[in-house]
């Protein structure tokens, strides 16, 4: 990832949650968001096989109530940060069964953003005064939303 995206996210993290993230961290981060993301399309391509489509559309995500707020919160951090552009790059769309529809395509930055802040909201509620999350942190958060997810 190049410097200037580093140094986005770290800004990302200290103005979701107050922490202080470095580089090691987002190689974590990264593979965190990739993980939940294609848990969700995983499912998201069983809704579609059910109702009977070759084609994941957007509406098939089981996107909750908690990660609807969590996208939109993105969307007000994004206007200062501006980090869709580098999530778009990031966004992965793992092999399925059926193919993705375009307003899935569009919105999967959002949806990766809204599980971001959801990430980092999630340090806070594991810690509160947590500043520098360590590997006991990400570990017990991935495993948070693992159960839930």
């Amino acid at each position: 990832m190049p410097v200037m995206n580093v140094s986005r996210f770290e800004r990302f993290f200290r103005v979701a949650a107050g922490l202080d993230v470095d580089k090691a961290d987002l190689k974590r981060y990264s593979d965190f968001v990739h993980h939940k993301v294609y848990d969700l399309l995983l499912m998201s391509q069983a809704a579609a096989k059910f109702n009977l489509r070759d084609v994941i559309e957007f509406w098939d995500l089981p996107i909750t109530k908690g990660l609807q707020e969590n996208i939109h919160a993105f969307e007000r951090l994004d206007e200062q940060i501006e980090l869709e552009p580098i999530l778009e790059g990031l966004t992965q769309l793992p092999p399925l069964d059926l193919e993705y529809g375009e307003e899935t395509r569009s919105r999967l930055p959002l949806v990766y953003g809204g599980m971001s802040v959801a990430l980092a909201r999630t340090f806070k509620i594991v810690d509160p005064h947590l500043k520098r999350p360590q590997t006991p942190h990400w570990e017990a958060t991935f495993r948070l939303f693992d159960l839930l997810l």
